[in-house]
């Protein structure tokens, strides 16, 4: 038998860092998965833990770290996380992080001119993350095989971020018709029905923006303009549109993956109670739903 591919890691470590400006503190809240691949195969193999970074220590260090680096972006922290595990141990080729936030805004009271400066409520509008993949420069081979890391800083980087679960609903201007029919067909077609998702939205960095931040609101605030101002003809044509709008508007990526299960909204019949439902009364409904997705480059 043969060992064909490997990976290991942590998942679903938790951790909160308060920003201090003063009185005025910033919440980060993240929940990192991290996976290591490189010379381990004797652990599998030959029951030899030699070359094995304790998942424990993989733990501690992203808490290490987290205390020296994070800051209000989460993507230069990514990237020092995966320097690290390059820079440190040799026989390490690559390494997976992903990071999800969990958003935290300050509670603004009621007849006071500013947000509290310590009182926090959590954001709903959706859950930023990132995930950055790292390989080892293949130049610094020979490093690998000695007996110290050196510095390995990635050549090889595929980096992505995005939200999920940001829920979007409009309540006209959407339709769906001349569909394929077969005898399996029952659902009705129409031009007025509710159009709600929950979006997932990733996209790749081609180049390093000057604030992440300020292209993660550009890029959700061109998403929702089509959604919003545009006849939706399909979940499929909105979300070319909604696409094709963020890679305008943002030069910084170079392609979006965009999922948006349909959940549905569905009419009630009120015919038995002797009253007409004029696109006024729904069923909010997420199982089963539709499930569309697709990928939009440059």
């Amino acid at each position: 038998m043969e060992l064909t591919a490997h990976r290991y890691g942590k998942s679903r470590v938790r951790l909160m860092k308060v920003l201090r400006d003063g009185d005025v503190h910033t919440i980060k809240e993240l929940t990192a998965r991290l996976l290591l691949e490189g010379a381990f195969e004797r652990s599998y193999t030959a029951a030899d833990n030699t070359h094995v970074v304790a998942t424990d220590t993989m733990k501690n260090t992203l808490y290490v770290l987290a205390h020296q680096h994070l800051g209000h972006e989460n993507e230069p922290f990514a990237r020092q996380v995966a320097d690290h595990f390059l820079d440190r141990y040799p026989h390490i080729s690559r390494v997976t992080v992903e990071l999800d936030e969990r958003v935290w805004t300050r509670l603004q009271l009621a007849g006071t001119p500013q947000p509290h400066p310590h009182s926090f409520v959590q954001a709903q509008l959706a859950r930023p993350f990132t995930r950055l993949v790292a390989t080892r420069d293949t130049a610094d081979s020979d490093t690998a095989n000695s007996d110290t890391a050196g510095s390995a800083r990635a050549a090889a980087t595929v980096h992505e971020s995005g939200i999920r679960d940001l829920l979007i609903l409009k309540s006209t201007a959407s339709g769906f018709e001349g569909f394929h029919r077969d005898e399996f067909t029952t659902l009705p077609e129409t031009s007025e029905r509710i159009l709600a998702t929950a979006l997932r939205a990733t996209w790749l960095w081609t180049s390093e923006p000057t604030s992440y931040r300020t292209v993660h609101r550009a890029i959700v605030n061109a998403l929702l303009g089509p959604f919003a101002e545009t006849y939706s003809p399909s979940v499929q044509a909105t979300l070319f549109e909604m696409a094709t709008a963020a890679l305008d508007a943002c030069p910084d990526i170079g392609r979006i993956t965009l999922t948006m299960p349909n959940l549905h909204c569905l009419p009630i019949d009120l015919t038995r109670f002797g009253r007409a439902n004029r696109h006024e009364l729904f069923v909010p409904t997420d199982e089963p739903h539709g499930d569309i997705e697709a990928t939009v480059s440059r």
